[in-house]
């Protein structure tokens, strides 16, 4: 049986320090060597992937930007895109001036990086999100003035806001009402009056992923581990979906089945025993 293994990261096999354990890289590493079919399905975007997963070896393409594309590990690069069209980038690029928000547009560049654009002024709280990912070699930011964006950027895999939270309903609301787009807004953890807005072509989910990479690897089954809410749709097309411990009780409900926290290798220890069952 080709069974393919897939985790979120954040909160389920990354730790509460936000790192992958010496414990789950050693074993995920060995897996993978020996041929067990292990990816991983995230929101985050490479450029913070590859630090994370720097001591991981896996084999398989990586869905990044909760399924706007795969990446391939080995080869530096995106495989199929799901990019929104020009003149998409240049209505969203409006449609997010007209509510105030000045939107960091993600393009894809040449040889697996990523150019993300912004206007030169910032709020404090697009300050913050410039500065804690200023410094990763897959991911740059250039700054322009607002003008200059329109018919600039067909390579447009992502808009991504922050604002105010009414700002950010409001404009939610209104690109909801496009059957071509997939939107996705939600209030800061720390800061619930401030909120993100992250605009995908239609069709993008980890769900949608999940499903084209098994179908390209000919997989016979699926196993999926998550710990938060938008891990659910991957969860309904898994045939196994599994919660960590520290999951939240709507993820817990939805189970499978549930193993150990994320404060241990719960999942590689999983991965390895599905692994061995299966030899």
């Amino acid at each position: 049986m080709r069974h393919l293994l897939i985790t979120d990261l954040d909160g389920t096999l990354l730790g509460p320090d936000s790192r992958v354990s010496d414990e789950s890289a050693h074993i995920i590493s060995d897996l993978s060597s020996h041929g067990a079919m292990i990816s991983i399905a995230t929101a985050r975007t490479p450029a913070t992937v590859e630090p994370l997963l720097r001591d991981t070896l896996t084999t398989l393409p990586v869905i990044v930007m909760t399924g706007a594309s795969m990446w391939d590990r080995k080869g530096m690069r995106y495989i199929n895109p799901l990019l929104l069209s020009g003149p998409q980038t240049d209505a969203l690029i409006s449609a997010f001036t007209d509510h105030g928000i000045s939107p960091f547009v993600y393009t894809l560049g040449d040889n697996g990086d990523m150019r993300v654009y912004h206007d030169s002024g910032m709020t404090p709280e697009e300050s913050r999100f410039h500065s804690e990912r200023s410094h990763l070699t897959l991911k740059r930011f250039i700054f322009e003035p607002p003008g200059q964006y329109a018919g600039q950027h067909p390579d447009t895999i992502l808009i991504l806001g922050i604002g105010e939270t009414p700002r950010i309903s409001a404009l939610a609301a209104r690109l909801r009402s496009d059957p071509e787009l997939s939107v996705s807004a939600y209030p800061d953890l720390v800061n619930p009056r401030t909120s993100y807005i992250e605009v995908f072509r239609q069709g993008v989910s980890k769900a949608a992923a999940v499903l084209r990479l098994k179908a390209m690897l000919g997989a016979d089954r699926l196993t999926v581990y998550g710990d938060h809410i938008n891990d659910l749709p991957m969860f309904a097309v898994a045939d196994e979906a599994v919660a960590v411990a520290n999951a939240l009780p709507e993820v817990l409900d939805a189970a499978s089945r549930t193993i150990g926290p994320n404060t241990l290798p719960s999942v590689a220890m999983d991965m390895r025993k599905i692994f061995y069952e299966n030899l």
